[in-house]
């Protein structure tokens, strides 16, 4: 028996629901990089990073692949960078400069 789409896109969001696995598939919009580049960008214990990866490549938001001694991440596909921009988009409209998180997504520019 398949699971509703409902109940998929719930799965999905959950996957996505943790601030290390946003900031992992925001890196990766620029392009495809290597664990140790991501280590340096997303200031985390290298195990929760590791941890972290695995999770969205079970759930088939991202890849790796293995060059030389190098394991390279990238985005499976770009609409997961349209989501992230479809998401910066909705806190935008909905968000009235709480905190001064409005003037902070407006200040870092699309990701």
């Amino acid at each position: 028996m398949s699971v509703p789409v409902y109940q998929a896109k719930a799965e999905l969001f959950r996957t996505m629901g943790h601030p290390v696995r946003i900031r992992v598939l925001e890196v990766l919009q620029d392009g495809p990089s290597p664990v140790r580049d991501l280590l340096a960008l997303i200031e985390v214990e290298p195990s929760n990073l590791s941890q972290q990866l695995a999770v969205l490549r079970r759930a088939g938001l991202v890849t790796s692949t293995r060059e030389g001694s190098l394991v390279v991440y990238a985005l499976s596909t770009t609409d997961v960078a349209d989501l992230l921009a479809a998401a910066r988009r909705i806190l935008g409209a909905v968000l009235t400069d709480r905190d001064g998180l409005l003037a902070q997504l407006r200040s870092q520019g699309p990701q």
